[in-house]
């Protein structure tokens, strides 16, 4: 931060507001045919039906809520980074935390578009919310699937809230340096902001309030998904173990990607100066921490099937490891319990290249650890005779893919019309001007 004035930090994270280049048009353009293919897919779907997925007795979760949990599990780096960090006070979170709340709204927004694919009878999808209605059809409140409902609508309105206001003074310093109807608009947003000293103890008070809000749904909200799995009676899911494994494996693979989105963006936009390696470092520390957390909650759990002495529990397990998705498992092992290890060498967390190429892998690694835990499951239950293996279709392949444009279109807006690094708490960091000149620009 040395050498840098007030305005100069504006000036550097504005530029590129406003200004689409054409790997950027390049890049939008990539996301909406991933959008449209995906579209089409799921139009193939509500026209022919559910029979175009690769569902078969007695697996009928596949690949859609594989993607749900995935997308849920991404949106927790966001609130971490932002809520947590924040009442720690942890210094390395200013420059990142704004892209990763961005990537939490966006990928709850992605989360959100599957139960109702999942069902198949998407416009029927309104039935999963308790509202009253003439029939006296109320919802089964004992069911996991409904907790989701208020577990993930309350993330995402809370994590949307706390974003808001977060945004309010560095959408005052657009609104200063736009003119005609683009300023208008964010002269609304911006709430009216002067940054007064009465505006920023108010502000600061509220955003402490939703800090310390958010923090407890970080923990609660994919626990709440883990109970999806935990309280059936399938072989493989019915475990005490998971929701501190699903927490950990949500903020693993939250981190990872936080960093696969933020390095080409930092790279791109050249912003070194305000996210920089040590950012990335500290990122990479907690893929650490939560990528053994992980390891160990493997570990446990196929020792809890061996030490259970249950032969249908041990029988998943087995299955996991040399059946049929014995390639699914062990994806999941080397993404996510041996690749990352490369982070124990400062040299590799410490560039670029090792920082992003690993960081997807843990992406990928964390979507085959939850569809081999759906699939192997309801594949390979109690009764031999119905045992089957589950092959997903181009139909499902190409939602999936849809799910990512979605999720890429919005980040890739957000880049180009709001602040994605925190300017005021960037300019926190650094020496007050001196001179009357600086405060003017």
């Amino acid at each position: 931060m040395k050498g840098l004035t007030y305005g100069a930090v504006t000036r550097d994270i504005l530029r590129p507001l406003f200004t689409p280049s054409a790997a950027y048009l390049g890049l939008l353009g990539f996301c909406l045919a991933l959008l449209a293919w995906g579209g089409y897919c799921w139009f193939q779907q509500l026209t022919l039906g559910l029979g175009v997925a690769g569902y078969q007795p007695p697996v009928f979760w596949g690949v859609y809520i594989t993607t749900f949990v995935f997308w849920v599990g991404i949106g927790h780096a966001g609130t971490l980074i932002s809520a947590i960090l924040f009442l720690f006070r942890s210094k390395w979170r200013t420059g990142v935390y704004r892209a990763s709340e961005a990537m939490t709204i966006f990928a709850v927004m992605t989360a959100a578009l599957f139960p109702a694919i999942h069902v198949g009878r998407a416009w029927n999808a309104y039935w999963l919310f308790p509202y009253p209605n003439q029939r006296q059809l109320w919802q089964n409140f004992k069911s996991p699937l409904m907790w989701d409902v208020f577990a993930v609508s309350s993330y995402f309105t809370v994590s949307s809230i706390f974003f808001y206001i977060g945004l309010v003074p560095d959408l005052a310093a657009v609104r200063d340096r736009t003119t005609g109807g683009i300023q208008k608009v964010y002269a609304a947003l911006s709430l009216g902001w002067r940054g007064t000293d009465r505006q920023w103890r108010h502000y600061m008070a509220a955003y402490g309030f939703f800090a310390a809000f958010a923090t407890p749904l970080v923990l609660s909200v994919h626990s709440v998904v883990s109970w999806d799995f935990a309280m059936a009676q399938t072989a493989g899911w019915h475990s005490t173990l998971f929701p501190p494994y699903f927490v950990a494996g949500a903020i693993f693979s939250g981190c990872a990607m936080v960093i696969t989105l933020l390095v080409p963006m930092t790279l791109i936009f050249k912003w070194e100066r305000y996210i920089n390696l040590w950012h990335f470092e500290q990122l990479a520390k907690m893929c650490i921490l939560t990528g053994s957390i992980l390891t160990y909650a493997y570990g446990v759990e196929h020792y809890i099937a061996w030490y259970s002495d249950n032969p249908y529990e041990w029988g998943v397990f087995v299955y996991r490891a040399v059946g049929d998705y014995d390639w699914v498992f062990w994806t999941m092992v080397i993404c996510n319990c041996v690749i990352p290890l490369a982070w124990w060498f400062k040299k590799v967390r410490t560039s670029y290249v090792g920082l992003f190429v690993v960081s997807i892998f843990i992406n990928i690694g964390m979507w085959f650890e939850r569809f081999n835990i759906i699939a192997s499951s309801l594949s390979h239950q109690f009764d031999p005779a119905s045992w089957t293996y589950y092959t997903p279709t181009y139909i499902e392949w190409g939602i999936m893919a849809g799910s990512f444009g979605w999720f890429g279109f919005w980040f890739v807006m957000f880049v180009k019309i709001m602040p994605s690094v925190a300017i005021a708490e960037i300019k926190e960091l650094i020496r007050p001007p001196l001179k009357s000149d600086e405060v003017a620009a």
